[in-house]
């Protein structure tokens, strides 16, 4: 696991603190980094916030605290619920704005947390690598991706170092969208349709994504590289899902149902992303992680599926 500084952690500012991810990386970093939230929190244990919003405005460099790097994750998800333009503001100007301000006040590192979605939405022969090509598949994927074409314009332009991470799928407890569903789905359900699965993707626990930005955050050398992060581990839906069961303590038994079917299924009700999502291949090369950063995931996904369990509410 990557040896947290609490030295550093005292220069670090994370955006999106209250969010899944953010708050797992909050706890990491002992709470010790500076947050930027929408709103302030009364009961946040960090002795220093900001408003997002602020921070985005015109002449206000004095609010990064002396933040030295910025690891920003707050944003808005894949929904159909938002329009074009509300992911390109919110995800792609207010980043912009961010980065810009963030080199004014002196702040020396900016750590974008992309998507895996920039790549597209799956892989066929080949895992995604830094070598492939880009395919943003919806608007979300969109404002993430030109996101990152204007971090490292303006890294160009000020000397802002700027880091790119693109996850996986995040895992862990309390974690939104399909995996909190597939949680739902083995806590509720003894048995799954996925026995004839074999298919290949790749995901990352929240536990791992955090300890990466941490070392995106410290280590000199990732100034200017994209990661794009996994656990490192390729596995079946099957293969996933009875990780989750194992997690949970519960038994679980796989249907060999036909992929055919479910797809029909899932076209039927309107859930084909979600089914792609689940039932495609997405495998990803994140070896220039440990190449460069010499980082090796520090949890195996049985280890990181075991705490699934742990201080549950």
């Amino acid at each position: 696991m990557s040896k947290i500084i609490i030295t550093a952690s005292d220069s670090i500012l994370v955006t999106g603190s209250n969010g899944f991810v953010g708050s797992y990386l909050n706890k990491l970093l002992a709470y010790r980094c500076a947050i930027a939230t929408r709103t302030f929190n009364r009961q946040s244990l960090n002795h220093r916030q900001v408003l997002l919003s602020s921070l985005v405005q015109p002449e206000t460099p004095l609010l990064f605290n002396e933040a030295k790097v910025v690891i920003h994750l707050a944003g808005i998800a894949h929904s159909n619920q938002y329009e074009v333009s509300e992911f390109q503001r919110v995800n792609h100007r207010m980043t912009l704005n961010l980065g810009t301000q963030a080199a004014k006040a002196g702040v020396r590192r900016f750590v974008f947390v992309s998507s895996i979605g920039v790549n597209g939405t799956s892989t066929s022969e080949l895992p995604f690598s830094n070598a492939s090509d880009v395919n943003p598949h919806n608007a979300y994927a969109q404002s993430k991706y030109d996101a990152e074409l204007g971090l490292k314009k303006i890294a160009e332009e000020t000397g802002l170092e700027v880091v790119i991470v693109r996850p996986t799928l995040v895992y862990g407890r309390n974690a939104p969208g399909n995996f909190g569903l597939l949680i739902n789905l083995v806590q509720k359900l003894p048995f799954l349709p996925f026995g004839l699965a074999d298919n290949k993707r790749d995901f990352i626990s929240v536990q791992n994504l955090a300890d990466l930005l941490i070392t995106c955050a410290n280590n000199p050398n990732a100034a200017g590289h994209t990661f794009l992060a996994s656990d490192g581990e390729t596995v079946s839906i099957k293969d996933f899902t009875n990780a989750i069961a194992k997690g949970l303590n519960k038994k679980l038994i796989q249907l060999p149902v036909p992929f055919s079917l479910m797809y029909l299924a899932a076209r039927i009700v309107g859930k084909q992303a979600m089914a792609e999502q689940l039932l495609g291949n997405l495998q990803v090369d994140s070896s220039n992680a440990q190449e460069v950063l010499g980082w090796v995931p520090p949890f195996t996904m049985e280890q990181a599926m075991a705490s699934l369990t742990e201080n549950k509410k």
